[in-house]
């Protein structure tokens, strides 16, 4: 086993070792992939931050991945974001590597051999499980598993397709394991709410089973294995087949409520904060986003004045319910349906917000107002558009809400507003930057954000 380490921030490339070899291809795979962030930039240096024989044949790395078009004052570490690759290296061609071939290395010390993503090779995937079923280490890698978990040998992995900002691996139908691909120091929250809340007693969250994380350059957490739920809808799928089917979805959406409360209870119980937001600082922060995203997107500068009108209205209202920890990026497709009971999943957050921000306490309306957002955007998948409908799953939701927390986002319709307009603001940027056919949907409800009273 080999193991190097480097500064989080490397102030310039690192071309020698693996480097030599893979630096080329990676600056042309790591855009092409769903997960990276910097699509629209390209990858201009690539730092070794740690690099890992993690068994035969197959490469543990954590890069950095610089880009260009950022101003970095003089002697400042490069601007970009950290990365976690799982590599596999052979001689020789396989009709399994599929897709998952980076290329062959033409220099260096892994010359002549090909180079793959290693989590999509069943071999590697089976071997990477054992690992964390034998709890140990691997140079700077840890392997841990809670005292209780038993989890059986042999399990057959597959890739979980609908993966966005991480990758994820089910195995035998039992166990997922999401491994995160831009990694940033500290306790990632995918690992410490889910472990926090099942010490609580919520059956809301699947429990972690097993985890990995690093130590050097810093610690960081890189994995975490939990329980799979076999047979189980997103929400996000239920509401368009509602849609679809003509079917009324307001008794889902007052149970979906009611789980977010349950949560809610169970993350204020976990994580006390007995605080409320500071309303002035959080409509400073959300004007800024909005002046920021205004610059990017040219369709947001007439709807500004407006917007920054529903950020004022927070420094005089009501300051609403406590902060705590909250979920962070809640919407349909992070609800599970599995028999008749809803679950939470990933609570990572934002992957795009700094960590510290994500395991800060904030209001429960940002997370309420995720799931509005939520019912907007499934309505407007099929054509004409069903607004009622939305309206109807929005009222449920918020009454089934108000069912298990014992207050109604209703009538906080000042920080609500808010919430609202700073989420449609993040998802007109999200669209434009990645998936511009769908930018007509936030676009819709800023133009009716704007308008006072939302």
């Amino acid at each position: 086993m080999t193991t190097k380490t480097a500064s989080l921030s490397p102030r310039r490339s690192v071309v020698t070792g693996p480097m030599a070899s893979l630096a080329g291809l990676l600056r042309a795979w790591l855009p092409r992939q769903r997960w990276f962030a910097g699509k629209d930039r390209p990858v201009t240096d690539l730092g070794l931050l740690s690099y890992t024989e993690l068994f035969p044949g197959c490469l543990h790395l954590l890069v950095h991945a610089g880009q260009s078009g950022v101003p970095v004052p003089s002697g400042a570490a490069p601007v970009g974001d950290c990365y976690q690759l799982l590599l596999g290296v052979r001689k020789n061609p396989s009709p399994r590597l599929g897709r998952a071939l980076i290329g062959r290395a033409e220099v260096g010390p892994l010359a002549g051999l090909l180079v793959y993503d290693a989590l999509q090779d069943p071999r590697s995937a089976q071997l990477l499980l054992e690992r964390l079923r034998q709890p140990g280490t691997a140079g700077p890698l840890r392997f841990e598993a809670h005292p209780s978990a038993r989890v059986p040998a042999g399990l057959v992995p597959r890739v979980l397709e609908a993966e966005q900002s991480n990758s994820s691996l089910v195995y035998g139908d039992a166990f997922i394991l999401k491994v995160f691909r831009r990694i940033q120091p500290g306790v990632n929250p995918d690992l410490e709410v889910p472990e926090a809340l099942a010490a609580q007693g919520c059956g809301r969250v699947p429990a972690p089973v097993a985890w990995f994380r690093t130590t050097h350059p810093q610690e960081a957490t890189l994995g975490v294995l939990q329980p799979f739920l076999p047979g189980a809808s997103d929400g996000w799928a239920l509401a368009l087949h509602a849609l679809a089917s003509g079917d009324d979805f307001t008794a889902q959406a007052r149970a979906l409520g009611r789980a977010t409360a349950d949560v809610h209870v169970a993350l204020a119980a976990a994580f006390p904060a007995g605080t409320h937001d500071e309303n002035g600082r959080t409509a400073a922060a959300m004007t800024e986003r909005l002046v920021s995203a205004a610059h990017c997107v040219p369709a947001l500068q007439p709807y500004v004045a407006g917007l920054r009108s529903a950020f004022g209205a927070l420094v005089t209202c009501d300051p609403g319910p406590s902060a705590q920890r909250i979920h962070g990026d809640l919407h349909l497709g992070q609800m599970l349906r599995a028999g008749r009971d809803w679950f939470v999943i990933d609570f990572e957050g934002e992957p795009s917000r700094p960590l510290a921000e994500r395991r800060s306490a904030q209001s429960p309306l940002r997370d309420i107002a995720g799931m509005l957002r939520s019912f907007d955007y499934a309505a407007r998948q099929r054509r004409p558009w069903r607004p009622e409908w939305a309206r109807r799953c929005r009222e449920a939701y918020c009454a089934g809400y108000a069912d298990r927390a014992g207050w109604d986002p209703r009538k906080k319709h000042a920080l609500l507003r808010a919430y609202e307009t700073d989420r449609a603001v993040y998802e007109v940027l999200y669209e434009a930057r990645n998936r511009p056919d769908w930018l007509p949907v936030p676009m819709a409800a800023i133009e009716r954000l704007a308008v006072r009273g939302g």
